[in-house]
């Protein structure tokens, strides 16, 4: 009988989530990639200044 009235819960709450509009997720996502994008070309730099001092000192 607990296992029904969790269920019953469940779906009161899940009916009060405002979830976000399509424009929203999709702006979400533009800047998660483009986010991704920039730290990744910076850590790449990083890395490859790092290489260059260790190829300098071996």
């Amino acid at each position: 009988m607990k296992l029904v009235q969790f269920c019953k819960e469940c779906v009161a709450e899940l009916k009060k989530v405002v979830w976000p509009t399509r424009d929203d997720v999709v702006s979400s996502v533009k800047v998660v990639i483009v986010s991704t994008i920039i730290m990744a070309v910076l850590l790449g730099f990083v890395d490859a200044l790092f290489m260059a001092g260790v190829n300098l000192v071996f």
